[in-house]
């Protein structure tokens, strides 16, 4: 799995936004009028909610967003428009004075929320004039996504599916307890367990849970649900082939407010940004692990989710391709680390080789070790070598403490791979001038350094291997 260029995706949102309201402070008391404990208010926040979360979402991972949704001419109106702007999210807005913007309050003690207040009027609002503020920005979009908390924007899905669709932009639909129905054409519904038990009826196994999703998909056209299903993962069933099952990893929950949001967003996202269906939902999963672990609705931002599937993959330590390394490498440097790299076929890894490379890690936060594959090693050093094939090589190297990441390269020098990686510092063993060092003008070209490390005298590999020879 890997991170998509989440720069590259345009993702416009529809559906009912909220202000989501905390009042934080201390209850160290219970009120005289009444068995109630007294909350002495010491912050007001404020966050983005339902729909607008959804933007935020894309907005956080580095995607465009636009958010089209309604809002009243109120102070929370004001303050949900003002954060959208902040956030860097383009917002049309239905407008009306008979709308009230949608507002949760809720009151936080010690982490614990003692009571939500919720302020809303719910009506039905006009299909035709969402419609055409719709058609007003879905051109240039990448994927349409449907955020419906059934507060009286969505009710009539239908036209704006169509809409979509027949100017090719892919609709994924986050939805309420309506008749799935009024989802027909979308491409994909993204139900929680109890949204798709009032839509297909209770179930009596997972066998039977996935023959009614199928049954579903046929019915309303569409290509896939992804069902979320809390502590159980998400199950996604496509058009025709067998379900995948994507594992919830094991969290403390703090807080599932919101986790739906970033669901969608982050699948929206993938899939706009080139990704395939599977992989969205993988990276889908990650984020909805990490949202749970914050209090109250949250997004996921890029470097957040990149440096989870580092995690995931096993990119803090060890041996990985030259992808997987570049990923490891941007993370490290966002965490302002200092990047070594050095080389060389370490084809009997002995005491001097130890010493130089934990030398070499002295010079930063992470040491890269690049390792000449087996053709590159019997061209540098003649027939007969290397006397270790390139897969041990690099699992002796990876177990060195002083080493973070292993990767070998083809070439018989590895100037293509500090193009590639720009270490912050190119580290060599040697009886060398810096000038002697291959790599040096690539390094140098960039302002990175480059460091000459002694090796133990007489202690080598070449000398090893006469040395055996001989016996």
């Amino acid at each position: 799995m890997k991170i998509p260029r989440f720069d590259d995706a345009d993702v416009l949102v529809v559906g009912d936004a909220m202000l989501d309201r905390y009042w934080h402070g201390d209850a160290l008391r219970i009120s005289a009028e009444a068995p109630v404990p007294v909350v002495d208010i010491t912050e007001i926040e404020e966050r983005l909610g339902a729909a607008a979360n959804v933007a935020l979402n894309v907005a956080s991972l580095g995607g465009r967003a636009t958010l089209v949704a309604a809002r009243g001419p109120d102070e929370s109106g004001a303050l949900l428009a003002s954060k959208l702007e902040s956030a860097g999210i383009k917002s049309v807005f239905y407008e009306d004075d008979d709308i009230k913007t949608t507002t949760k309050l809720r009151i936080v003690s010690h982490q614990q929320q003692l009571v939500r207040a919720d302020f809303e009027q719910i009506r039905a609002l006009d299909s035709n004039k969402l419609l055409g503020l719709v058609d007003s920005v879905l051109e240039g979009s990448d994927a349409l996504v449907l955020s419906d908390y059934d507060k009286g924007l969505l009710t009539d899905p239908q036209s704006l599916i169509r809409r979509a669709r027949q100017s090719g932009v892919p609709v994924l639909v986050d939805p309420k307890f309506k008749d799935f129905e009024m989802y027909r054409g979308a491409t994909i519904i993204k139900p929680n367990l109890l949204e798709l038990e009032k839509a297909v009826g209770a179930w009596v196994s997972e066998k039977d849970m996935v023959s009614r999703c199928h049954q579903l998909i046929e019915r309303l056209d569409i290509e896939a649900l992804l069902l979320t299903r809390h502590s159980q993962g998400m199950t996604l069933i496509q058009r025709g082939q067998e379900e995948i099952h994507f594992p919830a990893r094991k969290r403390e929950v703090y807080d599932v407010s919101g986790a739906g949001d970033t669901v969608i967003a982050v699948l929206a996202s993938a899939l706009s940004a080139g990704e395939t269906l599977p992989d969205s939902v993988a990276l889908a999963n990650l984020a909805a692990g990490l949202v749970v672990m914050q209090p109250g609705t949250a997004s996921v931002s890029g470097p957040e989710l990149r440096l989870e599937v580092a995690s995931q993959a096993g990119f803090n330590k060890g041996i990985m391709s030259e992808e997987q390394l570049l990923i490891a490498v941007e993370e490290a440097r966002g965490r302002g680390e200092k990047i070594v790299f050095t080389n060389g076929c370490f084809d009997i890894l002995h005491a001097g080789h130890v010493d130089y490379l934990s030398e070499a890690k002295a010079q930063g936060d992470r040491l890269i070790v690049a390792v000449n594959d087996d053709h590159s090693v019997n061209r540098l050093k003649g027939a007969g070598r290397p006397i270790n094939a390139l897969d041990r090589r690099m699992i002796l190297l990876a177990g060195l403490a002083a080493v973070d990441w292993v990767v070998s390269f083809a070439e018989d020098t590895p100037e293509n791979l500090l193009r590639t990686i720009k270490p912050d510092v190119l580290a060599k063993g040697g009886d060398y001038s810096v000038d002697q060092v291959v790599g040096t003008e690539i390094v140098k070209a960039y302002n990175g350094e480059v460091k000459v490390v002694k090796l133990v005298e007489d202690c080598s590999t070449s000398a090893l291997v006469e040395k055996i020879r001989r016996l």
